[in-house]
Formats: C-alpha cells, structure tokens, sequence
C-alpha cells in the first residue's frame, strides 16, 4: 500500500508560498515608500541646511557691521554717561493736530 500525502498538506505548502510571495511583494512596496520617504527627507535637508548657510553669513555680516559701528563709536571719544537710548525711531512724537508739542488736557 502506497502511503498518499494528505491533501491539506499540498494545500497548506501552496498557503505557505503564496503567503511568501504576498509578504515579499509587501516588503518590496514598503522598501519603495521608504526610499522615497528618504529622499523627501534628504531634499529637505539640504534646503534647510542651504537656508541655515545664508542665516549664518547674513548673521556674520550684521556682526561685523556691528562691530565697525561700536569701533566707530570707541575712536570717537567718550560718550556722555547717560542712561542707554532706546529710541529707535519707530513712533511719531507728534500729536493727532500735527504739532510736536504733547496737548494739554
């Protein structure tokens, strides 16, 4: 008598494969995303890191004109010791009718 493979088995090896092949064809495509994901990533990278260079050589130039400035300021001779001036010049000192004295209540 001749001992048969069960049934169940060929088919369970088919399952086995096809699974095999499914999880491979898985991989592959999330491999690909993943690839892509890394190249989104590195192109942001290098605009990010081109960004921060001109950050860094516009900060070096506003320090060397700083300096320049405070050099300036050394060889002109002492300064009164006053309290530091704030103003900027950003607000008008003038009053809504157009004169620059402040108008009485």
């Amino acid at each position: 008598m001749q001992s048969k493979t069960p049934l169940f088995c060929s088919v369970t090896f088919c399952d086995r494969e096809f699974e095999k092949l499914i999880f491979s064809t898985e991989m592959e495509r999330l491999n690909s995303e993943l690839y892509l994901q890394n190249c989104y990533i590195m192109q942001e990278n290098e605009r990010l890191r081109k960004k921060a260079q001109l950050l860094n050589q516009e900060n070096q130039a506003l320090l060397s004109e700083l300096k320049q400035k405070l050099s300036k300021a050394d060889n002109e001779g002492p300064q009164p010791k006053s309290g530091p001036n704030f103003d900027l010049g950003l607000c008008s000192t003038s009053s809504p009718n157009g004169s620059s004295k402040p108008t009485k209540p």
